[in-house]
C-alpha cells in the first residue's frame, strides 16, 4: 500500500478551504486550472507507459476533480477514516485520471504516477484497493462499480455514518445488465445517499455508442427506474457541484454528465480512436502546450 502524501494533503486542504472563500466564477477557475493540472499528468502516464484510455481520461477529469476538491467529504491522512464518503470509478479503465487526481489529493506521492502500469507497480491498469488508498473497490471489468455502490450506501445507512457514496461509470457500460440490476436495487431501498454518474461521452470502444446499442432516453430511462435523475455540462464545474448535491426527493440521485472524450486537447476531442490510442512524442508536446 501506498503511503500518503503529507504535505500535498496539507496542500490539498489548504486549496479546499481556499475554494471556499472565493466567489464562484474564482472557484471554477482554480478548478479549471487544476483539472488541467491532471490531464498534463495524464499525458506523461499514458506516454510514459506507452497504453492507456486517454480519452475516457479526459471526459472524466472534470468529474473526478469537482468530487475530490470541492464534494467528498474524505481526508487523505486517513483513507480508512469510517465517516468518509466513498467514490468508486466503476470505468476503471481510465485508471489514469484517479491516480493522478488521487496524488494531486495528497493520497501518495506524485512521484509515483511515473511508474504507471510498470510491472509490480502499484499503479495498475485498473484500480486495486489493495495497492492504492483512496481506492474504494477494485475496478475494470465494467457493470461492477454500481452494484459496490449500492452495497455500500446500505452499509451507510445501516451504520449511521452519515457517509455519501459516488459511483462514476461510462456511458457505454451503461450497457451492462448489472447497472441496472442495481439501478432497482437503489431505488428500492430508497438510498438518498447514493449518487451515480454517467460520463456521457457517446464513444466507446470502435464506435459510437448509440450505434452500437442506444441508450437515448437516458435520463427517461433513469427516471423510469425510480432515480432523482440531473443533466448537466460534464465540463462546467458549478452545474457539477450543484448535481452532485443530496437528494431532493429521498431517491437516488442519477447525474448525466454531458461530457466530451479526450476534452481539452483538440486532435483527440470526440474521436473515437483515442478510446486507447497513445500519443506520439510530437502529439505529446502539442497536448501539454494545449493544456498549459
Amino acid at each position: 500500500m501506498l503511503d500518503t502524501d503529507v504535505s500535498q494533503a496539507t496542500a490539498w486542504s489548504e486549496f479546499r478551504s481556499r475554494l471556499d472563500e472565493v466567489d464562484d466564477t474564482e472557484r471554477d477557475e482554480l478548478l479549471a486550472a487544476r483539472a488541467r493540472a491532471v490531464r498534463r499528468d495524464v499525458v506523461g502516464m499514458i506516454s510514459g507507459a506507452g497504453q492507456g484510455h486517454i480519452g475516457g481520461d479526459f471526459s472524466v477529469t472534470d468529474i473526478l476533480t469537482a468530487l475530490f476538491s470541492a464534494v467528498l467529504r474524505i481526508d487523505p491522512t486517513r483513507p480508512d477514516w469510517a465517516e468518509r464518503d466513498r467514490f468508486i470509478l466503476s470505468k476503471g479503465h481510465c485508471s489514469a485520471a484517479l491516480y493522478a487526481t488521487l496524488a494531486e489529493t495528497g493520497y501518495f506521492s506524485r512521484d509515483e504516477l511515473s511508474t504507471f502500469m510498470e510491472p509490480l507497480s502499484a499503479l495498475n491498469g485498473h484500480p486495486n484497493r489493495n495497492k492504492v488508498p483512496g481506492v474504494e473497490t477494485n475496478t475494470g471489468p465494467l457493470g461492477h462499480g454500481l452494484p459496490v455502490a449500492v452495497g455500500q450506501a446500505i452499509a451507510a445507512k445501516l451504520t449511521g455514518t452519515g457517509a455519501r457514496v459516488f459511483a462514476v461509470m461510462g456511458d457505454g457500460e451503461m450497457q451492462e445488465g448489472s447497472n441496472w440490476e442495481a439501478l432497482m436495487a437503489g431505488a428500492h431501498h430508497r438510498l438518498d445517499n447514493l449518487t451515480a454518474v454517467v460520463d456521457r461521452n457517446r464513444l466507446q470502444q470502435g464506435a459510437r455508442t448509440e450505434d452500437t446499442n442506444g441508450l437515448d432516453p437516458l435520463d427517461d430511462k433513469l427516471a423510469a427506474f425510480g432515480w432523482e435523475v440531473r443533466v448537466v455540462d460534464g465540463h462546467d464545474f458549478s452545474a457539477l457541484i450543484e448535481a452532485f448535491g443530496p437528494s431532493t426527493t429521498g431517491s437516488p440521485v442519477a447525474v448525466v454528465a454531458q461530457t466530451i472524450k479526450g476534452k481539452g486537447v483538440s486532435f483527440i476531442e470526440d474521436r473515437v480512436e483515442w478510446h486507447h490510442k497513445v500519443p506520439t512524442a510530437d502529439q505529446v508536446r502539442t497536448a501539454l502546450e494545449e493544456l498549459a
